[in-house]
């Protein structure tokens, strides 16, 4: 499976969309169906939801994030497979991705005087991390001081933001994040 270079000057050539809409695409999803779109997407039909913040009750905020918490799962998963059967490439210098079996040749890498290389990427396999970013906070467990110090960040826990996000709503830990958490883990000394 061969795929033309794209050239520097064929760079405004191609359309340009999101990673993963690009590895739905190679997998067969139809880019024009209207089901898929989301400007056309009819929240009415989805159960649980709730216009406005006024009207989010307990109970409301734990059914979205539990429904979130389960769609970031989907997301994630569903990205690991798809990579395992279609190439994608990331640039190590920059956040470009290129789906495809070779990457490409526009030099958009490394233009700003402060990098010190100038021209190509510099392509290494792309993983789930680098299409659907992993953003990791301090998890705050109800033995840890109230102001996280310095001293003792190496007995905090982390958690994924949109996981935290929705523990905080209400929604039930996955036992995946559990170590990552430490949520039983012990408090830093004073």
């Amino acid at each position: 499976m061969f795929q033309g270079v794209i050239q520097h000057h064929q760079r405004f050539d191609f359309e340009r969309v999101p990673a993963v809409v690009e590895l739905c695409w190679k997998a067969g999803a139809d880019p024009h169906d209207e089901s898929l779109n989301t400007n056309s997407w009819n929240s009415e039909n989805v159960e649980g939801t709730v216009h406005g913040a006024e009207s989010l009750s307990p109970e409301d905020l734990r059914l979205i994030a539990r429904g979130t918490l389960k769609a970031w799962e989907i997301l994630r998963s569903g990205v690991q497979k798809l990579l395992m059967v279609y190439p994608a490439k990331v640039c190590n210098h920059c956040s470009e991705v290129h789906v495809g079996p070779s990457g490409h040749k526009t030099r958009l890498c490394g233009l700003f005087k402060f990098e010190s290389w100038h021209g190509t990427h510099f392509w290494k396999k792309a993983e789930v991390d680098d299409l659907v970013s992993l953003k990791v906070v301090w998890y705050q467990r109800p033995q840890d001081p109230p102001v996280l110090l310095n001293e003792g960040w190496e007995f905090y826990g982390h958690a994924p933001a949109v996981v935290d996000l929705c523990v905080k709503a209400g929604a039930v830990v996955p036992s995946k994040y559990l170590c990552m958490m430490k949520v039983q883990g012990l408090s830093a000394p004073v």
